[in-house]
């Protein structure tokens, strides 16, 4: 691991830790949207990690859930994007499938990526052309090649709104909380696949298309395009990661379900 990667990984274990102090304990809960709750935990991770990411690399962008936009990031060649808290909603309910998500991103693609679960003491580091490690040893994808039985993890939300009922007969699904942490299972070999044809933002994903390409797998939007990130608008067109080796097989089902 690079010495700028080992850094970013103290930055998050301390976001983690300030957010592990919030858990299942007293904290005040704003509502943003339907599903989309902001805790203290969000706040506290947040302002650790603008501080200490950008005294890391002083010229790079800031492109965070928590942070009001500053247009001038799309003028960077390198931007941290960040999701304090990926999975809000999941913590708020004392369900420990939630991570801190770090990306940084050059000219568009992420380059390093770094999810930390504080409550189950996961991390998932990746470092695109250089590797991939799991709570400090290299993982890898899974390799299984079938559709059948691959280990699909889904949107515990879009599950129980009824949205993934027409794959029930086609595969098996595992509903996780986190976007950013389901990334994470499949880049560590846990699962093969996840998908989803709703939208996303960049905070919910760059760090985990990081993790997923960095341990050999692939990553790309509902279309099968690769991911560009720092846009303007930062909301990409559906989800799809996995081993590599099922993706086209994904890519078609979600076709096939639109």
């Amino acid at each position: 691991m690079s010495e700028l990667g080992r850094s970013v990984v103290e930055a998050v274990r301390e976001a983690g830790a300030a957010v592990r102090g919030f858990y299942k304990d007293s904290y005040t809960i704003k509502e943003k949207g339907e599903d989309n709750p902001l805790t203290d935990a969000d706040i506290a991770s947040n302002n650790i990690l603008q501080e200490r990411l950008t005294r890391l690399l002083p010229e790079a962008g800031w492109l965070s859930e928590e942070s009001a936009d500053d247009a001038s990031r799309c003028q960077r060649n390198e931007v941290w994007i960040v999701d304090p808290v990926d999975g809000t909603k999941e913590f708020t309910l004392g369900i420990p499938e939630f991570v801190v998500s770090v990306a940084l991103v050059r000219d568009g693609r992420p380059v390093l990526g770094v999810l930390y679960n504080p409550i189950q003491e996961q991390l998932f580091v990746g470092e695109v052309g250089e590797g991939a490690w799991y709570n400090g040893v290299a993982c890898r994808v899974s390799t299984h090649a079938p559709l059948d039985g691959a280990r699909i993890v889904c949107s515990r939300t879009e599950m129980k709104k009824g949205w993934f009922d027409k794959y029930l007969d086609r595969l098996k699904l595992m509903p996780v909380g986190s976007v950013a942490y389901k990334f994470g299972l499949v880049g560590a070999g846990m699962a093969e696949a996840t998908f989803t044809p709703q939208p996303r933002h960049e905070w919910d994903i760059a760090g985990g298309v990081a993790f997923v390409e960095a341990a050999g797998g692939h990553t790309s939007n509902r279309h099968g395009a690769a991911f560009r990130f720092n846009l303007p608008k930062p909301l990409v067109d559906g989800i799809c990661a996995t081993n590599g080796v099922i993706h086209p097989h994904i890519l078609g089902l979600m076709e096939a379900g639109s």
